[in-house]
């Protein structure tokens, strides 16, 4: 299984709203550390507005945070959320299946239950446990700035 960009993106933006918590965040200081376009993650932002996951706050003095706790987002729910419009294979899209085996092939069964069971083991890691303790991942996102005052 292959994840699309967008989800990459959307992990990174909510890792990102995690390392800063206490304070707004906005689109350009994300997009400047993770690597990120801003209207990919101008669409992230609004789908996860759309689910109550990230808030924000537009004007001069905007921008946007976790709506939730980390612990309480879980990350197969925003995998499901992001993955949603792109099939797995070519048989799960209605639009687009030129495949002539679609009627007797098991192999899309296989398929749907091997995606559920990556979901269901990304269901119990939670935002929280990807970025708590994780000192080398806030020295990434969050660096103290008394550390560039030493050198």
């Amino acid at each position: 299984m292959r994840i699309t960009k967008r989800t990459n993106i959307a992990i990174r933006v909510l890792i990102y709203c995690t390392a800063h918590r206490g304070r707004l965040v906005t689109k350009h200081e994300i997009a400047g550390v993770c690597n990120a376009s801003e209207n990919h993650l101008a669409q992230v932002i609004h789908q996860f507005a759309l689910m109550g996951v990230l808030s924000t706050q537009r004007g001069r003095n905007g921008g946007l945070e976790l709506a939730r706790e980390p612990k309480d987002i879980e990350i197969g729910e925003i995998f499901r959320a992001m993955e949603a419009s792109v099939p797995l294979a070519e048989c799960f899209a209605d639009v687009d299946n030129s495949c002539p085996l679609v009627a007797a092939c098991r192999l899309k069964l296989a398929l749907q239950e091997a995606a559920e069971a990556f979901y269901a083991r990304l269901d119990v890691v939670t935002l929280d446990s990807l970025v708590c303790n994780n000192t080398a991942l806030l020295g990434i996102l969050a660096p103290d700035p008394c550390d560039s005052k030493a050198s």
